[in-house]
C-alpha cells in the first residue's frame, strides 16, 4: 500500500489533498486529511488510545492512533516476570488509514496478566500503559471461571459548532470513572458509540473527522485502557437517524469501523457487515448488524421480503447457535427485538424475520440464549413470553435494553413485557456477572449510574434460560 512518506514532495501534497497518487488509486484512500495532520507525530505521543480489543488465551489487540505518521510497537512482558520483556513488530501508521494501528500480540500463555507499553517513534508513551489479561485454560480442566461484562449504548459527546440549537444533549461523562473501575473482562458496545452531525454525512471525509474527534474524548481514554472492547453499530455512527441499506456511504462507514474498533473480525467473505462472534469462557456473543442489509423502516411490514438483519446473516447466527457448546448464548444488536411499541425502531417492524427465527429457535429447542440491546435511550429488562409445547425448553426470553451513556434520556413507554422496577430513565451502563459452578451457575444482569450506584439487579439461572 503507498504511504504519504514515500512519496515525492509534490506527488505528498497531492496525497494529503485527494488520498490519490497521480496515476493511483490508493487502496482504502477514502480520508483526505490537512497536511498538517500527515506531519511525522513527535515521539512518544498518541492522538487517542491506546485501546484494547478482543483479548483471547493466547493473542490480544491492542489499538492506538497517532497525530501524524509514525513507527509504533508495543513492548510488553508478563506482570510477575518484567524482566521477560518482548516487542512487537514495528508498524507505521499512515493517512488512509488515519494513523490507526492494530497491533496483535501474540504467542501469549493463557490465564497471564501482561504489562504492556505503547511506543511512539520508539519513545514510551508516558502514563499510557494497559494490563492485558488473557483468558485461562478452563474447557475439560475444570469449571468456567466467574468473569464480568460490560455493556451499553448510545455514548454522544457534545461539540459545540456542530449541536443543534437548544439545550446540550449529550453529558454524564464521568460515567467513565466507574466503568474503569469494574476491571471487567469485556466491554460489548451496542451501537450509536457515536453521533454523525448531519455535517458528516455529507461526505466520508466529514465521518472521518467525528471519528478522529470522539475517539480522543479524554474522559474515555482510561476506560479504553481498562478493558477489552467489541462493538458492533447502530444507526447513528453507521449513517442518518434511522438509515438502511441504502445508505450511500455504507461502504466508508465500514471501513471506518473497521479502522476504530479492534473486534476479532467483521462479517463473513461475501458476506460484509460488522456481525461477529465473541467467546468468553461459557458465554458466547453473537454480535449482529441490523443496518446493513436493513430495509426501510416504511415498508410494509406484511412484505415478506422485508428484513432487517438479511437472509445471509440469519443464516450464520442459526448456524452458530446450533455449533455452540456455550451455556450463555447472547444475541445481542443495536435496536431492541421483543419491545412491540410501534413508535420506535424494532425488529417488531420486520415481523416476518422475526417469526421465522422464533419458530425456528422453537423448534431446535436451544437453551441458554437471551438477548442485548440498545438505542433506545432507556434501560429496561425484557420478558417475552413464547408459546408453550410442554417443554423446559420454551422458556421465556430475556431482553437486556442498555441505553444511554451519554446520550439524552427518554421517559420510556408502557411495555406489558417490561420486568417491574427495571425502566431506567437516566444515564447508565450495564454489568454482566457470570459466577458459580456447574448446575450453580447464574448471570446477574444489573444497571448503575453515573457514579457507578446500582439501580436494579436481576438473577437469572440454567434453569430459566432451559438447561436441565
Amino acid at each position: 500500500m503507498t504511504q504519504s512518506n514515500d512519496l515525492p514532495s509534490a506527488d505528498r501534497r497531492e496525497f494529503l489533498r485527494t488520498g490519490v497518487t497521480a496515476g493511483a488509486l490508493v487502496v482504502g484512500g477514502f480520508w483526505p486529511f490537512p497536511s498538517a495532520w500527515a506531519e511525522p507525530a513527535p515521539p512518544g505521543v498518541l492522538h487517542a488510545g491506546p485501546m484494547q480489543g478482543y483479548v483471547a488465551s493466547r493473542s490480544g489487540i491492542v489499538w492506538l492512533q497517532t497525530p501524524g505518521a509514525a513507527d509504533v510497537f508495543v513492548e510488553f512482558a508478563p506482570v510477575d516476570k518484567p524482566d521477560d520483556k518482548r516487542r512487537t513488530d514495528p508498524q507505521k501508521t499512515v493517512a488512509e488509514q488515519a494513523f490507526c494501528a492494530h497491533i496483535s500480540i501474540d504467542d501469549l500463555t493463557p490465564g497471564v496478566n501482561y504489562h504492556c507499553q505503547p511506543y511512539v517513534n520508539n519513545q514510551p508513551v508516558a502514563d499510557k500503559t494497559l494490563l492485558l489479561r488473557t483468558q485461562k485454560i478452563w474447557m475439560w480442566r475444570g469449571p468456567a471461571p466467574d468473569f464480568t461484562v460490560l455493556t451499553g449504548s448510545c455514548a454522544y459527546i457534545n461539540d459545540p459548532f456542530y449541536e443543534r440549537p437548544g439545550k446540550p444533549y449529550g453529558g454524564g461523562y464521568e460515567i467513565y470513572e466507574p466503568m474503569a473501575r469494574e476491571q471487567a473482562d469485556l466491554m460489548v458496545w451496542l451501537g450509536d458509540n457515536l453521533y454523525f452531525r448531519e455535517p458528516d454525512l455529507l461526505s466520508p471525509e466529514g465521518m472521518s473527522l467525528r471519528y478522529r474527534k470522539d475517539r480522543a474524548f479524554a474522559p474515555l481514554q482510561k476506560f479504553l485502557r481498562s478493558t477489552p472492547q467489541v462493538a458492533i453499530w447502530d444507526d447513528h455512527d453507521y449513517g442518518p437517524n434511522d438509515s438502511e441499506m441504502s445508505f450511500q456511504f455504507k461502504g466508508h462507514a465500514l471501513e471506518l469501523f473497521k479502522t476504530y474498533w479492534a473486534n476479532p473480525s467483521y462479517g463473513l467473505p461475501g458476506s460484509p457487515g460488522v456481525f461477529t462472534k465473541v467467546s468468553q469462557y461459557d458465554a458466547d456473543f453473537f454480535l449482529l448488524d441490523d443496518r446493513w442489509y436493513r430495509d426501510a423502516d416504511r415498508t410494509s411490514p406484511g412484505d415478506r421480503g422485508k428484513v432487517m438483519f438479511g437472509p445471509e446473516q440469519m443464516n450464520w447466527l442459526r448456524n452458530a447457535l446450533l455449533f455452540s457448546k456455550a451455556k450463555f448464548k447472547i444475541i445481542a444488536a443495536g435496536g431492541q427485538f421483543f419491545n412491540d411499541d410501534d413508535a420506535y425502531e424494532g425488529w417488531n417492524q420486520y415481523p416476518i424475520e422475526r417469526a421465522e427465527f422464533l419458530g425456528w429457535l422453537q423448534q431446535y429447542q436451544i437453551p441458554g440464549v437471551l438477548f442485548l440491546s440498545g438505542d433506545r435511550h432507556i434501560t429496561e429488562l425484557i420478558r417475552y413470553p413464547r408459546p408453550h409445547y410442554g417443554g423446559k425448553r420454551d422458556y421465556p426470553l430475556i431482553e437486556f435494553t442498555s441505553s444511554p451513556i451519554n446520550s439524552g434520556p427518554a421517559e420510556g413507554d408502557d411495555d406489558p413485557n417490561r420486568v417491574p422496577g427495571t425502566l431506567v430513565t437516566e444515564r447508565n451502563y450495564g454489568v454482566l456477572k457470570f459466577t458459580g459452578k456447574g448446575k450453580d451457575r447464574t448471570l446477574e444482569l444489573a444497571t448503575k449510574d453515573t457514579k457507578g450506584q446500582t439501580k436494579w439487579t436481576h438473577r437469572i439461572t440454567l434453569a430459566d434460560l432451559g438447561w436441565d
